[in-house]
């Protein structure tokens, strides 16, 4: 039996749509939604990335604000312009693209962006409201792996889920919400002994360590639902998972490929908190 591939892309789509749709009746009454990305350097790799949330913001009707700043720039210049975005009305999201140039603190950045603007989810009150189970703006890439596994109608609540990696982008945020959906979890990391036989005890396998191919068949329980967040280029330029994707094909029951798998549910669902935060600021005016 051949493992059921998890469409990234489609279901991405499917909720863009939606999107799109609330978009349009909050336009109607004259409320845009805009988001601001912040750019320092010169990162190929973010420079990408920018350039799909460009995109993305233009596609669904977005307000959009692209800062591309020189990487001799200082922290201080960097923290100016998070305080006149903070207080900007078109702007209901900011998000600074990491990594940073070594000169400026990466946690100081995050610290200074409004918790309500905070679209990537990594604002300690963000972080704390997530972990209490408050409602918050929460991290794209986690709440994006909580999407594709409720859409394609797994359950989540009573079964065991295994988190390979503690990240505070990924791991940790992705255990804390399928907690909240009632999943018994169990993290496991770099000093982690047996990971392949605790793995294997996984009906839900997550694994976010940023080694291509680091985890076949080995570490998968049959019939297991493998969701690999991974993104990594090989020496011959293709791009591959944190799984192995070929090796766990046959054992398991679902897997999401990379590409488009995790990925294209990223920058969807930081549209899905640009368009949240929106709304709220908007009611907290009124």
């Amino acid at each position: 039996m051949t493992a059921q591939r998890i469409e990234g892309k489609a279901i991405s789509d499917a909720i863009r749509i939606e999107i799109g749709e609330e978009t349009a009746k909050l336009a109607a009454q004259g409320i845009v939604p805009g988001l601001a990305v912040v750019l320092v350097g010169e990162d190929p790799a973010s420079k990408v990335y920018v350039g799909s949330k460009e995109k993305a913001c233009q596609q669904l009707g977005f307000y959009s604000e692209v800062h591309r700043l020189e990487a001799s720039t200082t922290q201080e210049e960097l923290l100016a312009l998070i305080d006149r975005l903070n207080r900007q009305e078109t702007i209901h999201g900011i998000l600074v693209q990491l990594p940073l140039p070594k000169h400026i603190d990466e946690k100081s950045v995050i610290d200074a962006i409004s918790a309500a603007k905070d679209v990537d989810g990594f604002h300690p009150v963000s972080v704390g409201n997530l972990v209490i189970g408050d409602d918050s703006l929460l991290p794209c890439t986690p709440a994006g792996v909580i999407e594709l596994i409720k859409r394609t109608g797994i359950e989540i609540a009573g079964k065991h889920a295994v988190v390979i990696g503690r990240s505070n982008i990924v791991g940790k945020p992705v255990s804390m919400l399928l907690l909240r959906e009632h999943a018994t979890v169990t993290i496991c990391h770099s000093r982690t002994a047996n990971m392949a036989d605790i793995a294997k005890t996984a009906d839900i396998l997550v694994v976010a360590i940023g080694k291509a191919k680091a985890i076949g068949s080995a570490f998968v329980k049959p019939g297991a639902v493998v969701i690999d967040v991974g993104i990594n280029r090989l020496e011959d330029g293709k791009l591959a998972g944190d799984v192995d994707y070929d090796d766990v094909l046959d054992v398991a029951g679902y897997v999401t490929p990379v590409p488009g798998g995790v990925g294209p549910m990223t920058i969807t669902m930081l549209m899905q908190n640009t368009l949240k935060a929106a709304k709220q600021l908007h009611a907290a005016k009124e």
